[in-house]
């Protein structure tokens, strides 16, 4: 138990942790520990994932200069390092180097160009490296990326360079910011210094976007709380990145969440932006703790603010992640990764016209605001208007959010962020499934039926601000701390629907209700990451403690009988109220904290054992102020994790896991206890592979098993007992990345079987509802990288969902659907213009259903085009 008053000392303490040993942020850091026979254990990682070699290196080399220069592709015939008094230059000797186009991004400490149209081609070799090469310099590669692509990569110990191109007689130049007292490198020959002529050479233009733009994204966070290789992590993780979001044009999780295998959407219907979602068979949802935003725990996360003006990709951890995150359901998790100030500016206008009445446009605004470039922003607004097939059904969303990161020192970076979003629109009602999944003896409810009013509104707002703060003390030792704030307010007037429809099977009885709700959220963590060495093993540590309260308020809730309404023959406008069914005024604080530990330990260059615990505490006080109660209930649970990845070789990683996790279960037996925390237990096995550089897979086995489930007490009504348990076995294959030069796909296949194992209402075996057996999804885009028609791509998608159960008592079924999406795209230099049809074959389907009253038919065939400048 946690009074308010230790709440309070302990929210304190955490803050001052983050501001710890920070007094001279702008003029110190902590001088790095250099030491080229024993690397840091950051630096190990980096040179370890560059030398990892791949199960399939296509490599398409020409025999002769003549072929090369035939092909248009210009040939790299020497790379050179030299040391000037301010910086350090990579030169590339090419005979063409006016005519090259680099494309710049940065991944954590990493800055990266790619040039296509470029072959590598050194007397010593397809690889230059050169490791410590000065100050501040990790080290610098330049490789063949694929069969006309060149990449450099040039690491910095504590963050990614600053570099500028420039193109001079010698060749391409990168001008790589250093140190001062920054040494030659071993390799680098003794030449002057750029003259002052060669310095006042234009620089080439180059596109910088700072952000992930392939297919594969190689490292993430949500599964460690670390920046850790997807390969290293023991656990099944799925990245929907940017260019598929780009691609798919997609606007809601729904569509981003179509790409990942195991998880199913389970309602509001497409329209709705705050869905909730199955994974593994379990509910995900904002309220159940299984969202995270920038990996920090959001309890306003998945609907309540995933407008994706601002949204650089989806990260999903499949299975319990109660050790990261505390108290969730034991499917997984969705992080959702927002985009963040960049150094360079760029900035984007997008505007979108499609089906029924569809209205979008959005601007998207980064660079730095000062010379030194120590204050970044980024700005992100978009505004919607659409209509959809559902008849008087219509959406209005303003959104915005900005951020701003700061530069205190050397090693200390700030980032506050806020953002706006406001949903104006009809309440979505569903259909019942007698007419729709069911026969009916009037024949079938029209899809596009609507058994709500014109007058119901469903308007949701929200109001997010916080910050994140990192903190380096050395190459070693990293300290980070981020709050922030949540305000969710929704005015709703709705109908719904009371019970099975009349026997003549198309008067359908409604109810009218009405409420205020308010929801705050006060959200807080502090961790610290540390490697060290115990002898020659490895270890990657991190410890933290976080702090959350959660405030809601339920004004006034009135439920009324109203009007009923004949389903196929529908007079809407008279509406009128009767008899008050239910009303509520309410309110509830949760105060909950948590601690938690975790080592990644590199036993062998080949094996890395997972090792993590959190212990949480929470309380709960919830006050009716109509019947004038107040209840008061509190808990603890402890969450742990084992993992352990071998690497037999090194393009193949094995991992087997064991992981708990929590959720909070509020409520009271009949003799007064209160209810245990819900577990979640869940084994899992499987293989990783990279299949070549750019492409990857993974293939899971798991069994997971939910319990202390509250089920009906049958021998005291109205009351519950914890006796429920339900379990999900299940094999998840997915694969992701560039299968050849502009070949890109992301695809997944699921098999899900999730049943009741106990309980005391429904029959043990009964398959858990919206959850199918078997699921399949395809993405796959191709894009032309050379000729006239250079830019233009074509982009396949198919998404195959099984029968699924329509509730717990498996009284209907969802049937089964498979649908196409396609995309014609073309990019240009800064010029973007895109064709996409969703359901391209008009597929007539079912999305997700709550129970036999509540069934949401699915998105008919639409047609979406955008045009986008970026500059």
């Amino acid at each position: 138990m946690i009074s308010n008053y230790c709440w309070l000392k302990m929210w304190m303490l955490a803050s001052i942790l983050g501001l710890i040993g920070l007094p001279a942020w702008a003029e110190t850091s902590l001088e790095p520990t250099k030491s080229h026979q024993n690397p840091s254990p950051v630096a190990t990682a980096a040179i370890s994932n560059h030398k990892i070699l791949r199960l399939t290196e296509i490599k398409r080399p020409a025999t002769t200069v003549k072929q090369l220069l035939s092909q248009g592709i210009i040939q790299v015939t020497g790379v050179r390092l030299r040391q000037t008094d301010k910086e350090l230059e990579v030169i590339l000797e090419t005979t063409g180097s006016d005519q090259l186009q680099p494309v710049s991004k940065s991944e954590g400490n990493n800055f990266i160009a790619d040039i296509p149209n470029t072959k590598l081609n050194l007397p010593s070799g397809s690889e230059f490296r050169q490791e410590n090469p000065a100050e501040g310099i990790t080290v610098v590669t330049v490789t063949n990326i694929d069969a006309n692509t060149v990449r450099v990569t040039v690491t910095g110990e504590a963050s990614s360079p600053q570099v500028e191109l420039f193109d001079s007689d010698e060749g391409l130049i990168f001008g790589v910011v250093v140190t001062e007292t920054a040494k030659a490198p071993p390799q680098a020959e003794t030449e002057k210094p750029i003259t002052s002529e060669e310095q006042q050479d234009e620089p080439i233009e180059l596109i910088v976007t700072g952000e992930q733009d392939g297919y594969l994204v190689p490292n993430t966070s949500v599964g460690t709380r670390t920046d850790t290789p997807l390969r290293d992590i023991p656990a099944s993780i799925q990245v929907v990145p940017q260019r598929v979001l780009e691609e798919q044009q997609v606007t809601t999780l729904n569509d981003a969440l179509r790409n990942v295998s195991g998880v199913t959407q389970t309602a509001p219907s497409y329209f709705n932006q705050f869905a909730t979602f199955t994974i593994r068979g379990f509910e995900a949802s904002d309220g159940a703790g299984n969202f995270t935003r920038n990996g920090l725990r959001d309890l306003q996360g998945g609907g309540k603010a995933a407008n994706f003006a601002n949204i650089e990709r989806i990260e999903v951890l499949r299975g319990p992640a109660s050790v990261l995150f505390g108290g969730g359901n034991p499917g997984g998790t969705i992080n959702i990764v927002t985009k963040q100030p960049l150094p360079d500016p760029f900035y984007t206008v997008e505007a979108t016209i499609g089906s029924y009445d569809f209205y979008r446009g959005m601007v998207d605004l980064t660079g730095p605001l000062n010379d030194e470039k120590t204050i970044r922003y980024r700005l992100n607004a978009s505004y919607e208007n659409a209509g959809s097939f559902v008849d008087f059904l219509e959406r209005d969303n303003p959104f915005l959010s900005g951020a701003l990161s700061f530069d205190l020192g050397k090693s200390t970076t700030i980032t506050v962020d806020a953002e706006y979003n406001k949903v104006n629109q009809n309440d979505d009602n569903a259909l019942p499934a007698v007419g729709t999944v069911l026969p009916n003896i009037n024949g079938e409810i029209p899809p596009n039926r609507n058994s709500g009013e014109k007058n119901t509104f469903y308007g949701p707002e929200v109001f997010r601000v916080g910050y994140n703060l990192e903190h380096r003390f050395n190459e070693n030792w990293l300290l980070r701390n981020a709050f922030y704030y949540g305000h969710f307010y929704n005015r709703g007037r709705n109908t719904y629907f009371n019970r099975e429809l009349d026997p003549d099977q198309r008067t359908l009885q409604r109810g009218v209700g009405g409420q205020d709700y308010k929801e705050q959220v006060y959200d807080l963590t502090t961790n610290v990451v540390g490697n060290f060495s115990t002898g020659s093993i490895r270890h990657q540590l991190l410890f933290g403690i976080d702090l959350t309260r959660l405030d809601n308020y339920l004004y006034k809730a009135q439920y009324q009988e109203a009007t009923p309404l004949d389903l196929f023959n529908p007079v809407y406008g008279a509406l009128s109220r009767g008899e008050i069914i239910d009303e509520a005024d309410s309110t509830g604080l949760t105060d909950s904290l948590g601690v938690y530990v975790q080592d990644q330990v590199a036993l062998a260059e080949n094996l890395k054992l997972l090792l993590g615990g959190r212990l949480d505490f929470f309380e709960q006080t919830n006050r009716d102020f109509i019947n004038e109660t107040e209840e008061f209930q509190s808990g603890n649970a402890f969450s742990p994790r084992v993992g352990i990845v071998y690497q037999p070789i090194q393009p193949i990683s094995l991992y087997a896991s064991y992981s708990r996790s929590f959720a909070p279960s509020i409520g009271r037996s009949i003799d007064g206890e209160q209810f245990q925390p819900e577990r979640g237990i869940q084994y899992e096995v499987g293989v990783k592979a990279d299949i070549n550089n750019r492409l990857s897979a993974t293939l899971a086995f798991y069994d997971l098993t939910r319990s202390n489930v509250t089920t009906d007490d049958l021998s005291n009504p109205g009351f519950s007992i914890q006796t429920g348990e339900q379990n999900s076995r299940g094999i998840e294959l997915n694969v992701g990345g560039e299968i050849l030069p502009g070949w890109n796909m992301i695809a997944g296949y699921a098999y899900t079987d999730a049943r009741i194992t106990e309980d005391n209402t429904f029959e043990p075996g009964n398959r858990l509802y919206n959850v199918p057996k078997h699921s399949f999804n395809l993405w796959t885009s191709y894009e032309l990288q050379e000729g006239d028609l250079r830019g233009l791509g074509f982009g396949l998608g198919f998404f195959y969902v099984g029968d699924r159960q329509g509730d717990l008592e498996n009284s209907f079924t969802l049937p089964s659907y498979f649908r196409t999406d396609a995309a014609i795209f073309y990019n240009r230099g800064q010029f973007r213009a895109s064709l996409n049809f969703r359901n391209l074959f008009d597929v007539s389907y079912f999305e997700s259903a709550y129970d036999r009253l509540n069934v949401f038919p699915a998105e008919p065939f639409t047609v979406q085009g955008t045009l986008s400048w970026r500059f």
